[in-house]
């Protein structure tokens, strides 16, 4: 990079087309801004040697939850791959999960329709203020984080307020709402699994606020034509308390265990489920929000995935959250107590840098 390169200039042009990156493969770019440019491996504190998915044959949970609504032996089962997977992982996949395949297959529709419209109709959109509900935009934290990562976001507050429906982009509209339905449902279901697996009373979790607030993040890659040089998303952990992702066919979500990139490959109908940094504060360390990262679109179609988390930073709330008393017995409490709108708002001031927001909440 040219020591004569105005970076603040050329991030500030980039957010002032309203486009983002889509707009900027549709101008035909063959050579990204320097801007997107990731720091080197050895900068990311994981074995470089495995920067690129070679420890893929360590495989990601699947977690069948048929049955385990109406049958004790068979819930006591899934209590115990949700609770291994949870403390060790931090992710899992889910399948027999509730929501119809077709609400799935709509919804990636629907993001993918949003993002291949014209430029015009997207920038309506187009805000970085997080009083709206909904926001369309290229990096939350282009201006914070050491590099910008190749894609969209559509942001959505769904719960515990949505947004009125004329609020949202008319291409996703209906099953935007439809499916954050479904996954509220899916989301208070398992807050019941990791109560039990945490050994509290299954509606601990419920009863404390975890699934009333609920945000859905559409997020849409397009092909880049360097991949060697940037990342869809950087390495980070979720500020909240539970994340469930939908991804396409196209894979390149990646996940940290011991010291390595781990693959998690995309399998028709299942569902992401990954801890959030709130539920490792309250679960005083228990449960593990793990680092992951999603690799730039080598294909040659656009890469759509759906993040939903759950948080009460959504709404007004000035709760505290700290270890889960139950939990401690003689242990002595990891965090200080926290609201999760001032987490998140320390998550958002430093951007992706590769560091954990929990350390600085850390006694």
């Amino acid at each position: 990079m040219s020591i004569d390169y105005d970076r603040a200039g050329a991030m500030k042009a980039f957010d002032e087309t309203k486009a983002g990156v889509k707009g900027l493969v549709d101008a035909g770019i063959r050579k990204i801004p320097p801007f997107f440019f990731r720091p080197p491996d050895h900068l990311d504190g994981i074995n470089p040697s495995n920067s690129d998915g070679a420890t893929a044959r360590l495989q990601i949970p699947v977690i069948d939850l048929r049955g385990s609504d109406s049958d004790s032996a068979r819930r006591k089962e899934v209590v115990a791959e949700v609770r291994r997977a949870s403390e060790t992982l931090g992710f899992f996949q889910v399948v027999n999960h509730g929501v119809p395949a077709p609400v799935l297959d709509e919804m990636l529709a629907g993001v993918r329709t949003f993002n291949e419209a014209a430029a015009e109709v997207k920038r309506e959109y187009y805000t970085r203020d997080p009083a709206k509900k909904v926001r369309f935009n290229s990096n939350f934290d282009l201006y914070q984080a050491p590099a910008a990562n190749w894609r969209d976001s559509l942001s959505c507050a769904m719960a515990p307020e949505p947004p009125r429906p004329d609020e949202l982009p008319l291409a996703c509209r209906e099953i935007t709402l439809q499916y954050a339905n479904h996954i509220q449902k899916v989301g208070i279901f398992l807050f019941e699994l990791l109560s039990e697996a945490l050994g509290l009373n299954r509606d601990h979790l419920n009863e404390m606020e975890c699934a009333k607030g609920l945000g859905v993040v559409a997020h849409y890659y397009p092909p880049c034509p360097e991949p060697h040089l940037t990342l869809g998303i950087s390495k980070h952990s979720d500020p909240d308390f539970l994340t469930i992702l939908l991804q396409d066919q196209i894979g390149g979500l990646q996940v940290v265990h011991q010291n390595q990139w781990i693959d998690v490959p995309p399998l028709p109908g299942a569902l992401i489920v990954n801890i959030g940094d709130l539920l490792q504060l309250i679960s005083n360390d228990r449960l593990k929000s793990v680092e992951h990262r999603v690799l730039a679109n080598k294909s040659v179609d656009p890469r759509i995935s759906v993040a939903c988390f759950f948080s009460t930073h959504f709404y007004p709330s000035t709760k505290l959250y700290g270890p889960i008393k139950e939990l401690l017995s003689n242990e002595r409490p990891m965090y200080k107590e926290v609201s999760a709108k001032e987490y998140v708002t320390y998550y958002k001031s430093k951007g992706l840098d590769g560091q954990s927001a929990l350390n600085y909440f850390k006694i």
